[in-house]
């Protein structure tokens, strides 16, 4: 089974985060997730992450970091997610793929309604920001 390489956005305004909601035919459908998409050849994960942010919900990445890799075995598919907090942008993010997508406090967030692979970004999320 080869591994999936995907540039994961976390976009931080305060103390919120902006997530989406994966479409019912897509693999996890129906779970809200972080923005992003996979790596694509000779892509660093920077710019893969400047294109499916602008492709995904429509802003236009200024300033990244690194927040944690993740590695996750879902049995039918293996992920490797390079997840990255996003500061500072350009645009206002919204679903412009037609998917629902919501700001939500980051204590609000519940691991349940998200894929398997992002409950470890919730936990790095909440261990990284200031109180």
């Amino acid at each position: 089974m080869a591994e999936v390489h995907v540039a994961v956005g976390v976009i931080l305004r305060g103390h919120q985060v902006y997530v989406c909601l994966r479409p019912d035919d897509k693999h996890q459908g129906g779970k809200w997730e972080f923005p992003g998409g996979k790596v694509d050849g000779e892509e660093s994960v920077e710019q893969a992450l400047q294109r499916e942010l602008d492709e995904e919900v429509g802003i236009q990445v200024i300033q990244t970091s690194p927040l944690t890799v993740i590695t996750h075995d879902y049995g039918d598919k293996k992920v490797v997610l390079d997840v990255h907090t996003v500061t500072t942008f350009t645009g206002e993010p919204f679903g412009k793929e037609g998917q629902e997508g919501q700001w939500r406090d980051i204590d609000a967030l519940e691991p349940e309604d998200f894929p398997a692979a992002n409950v470890d970004i919730i936990d790095a999320l909440r261990k990284k920001r200031p109180l």
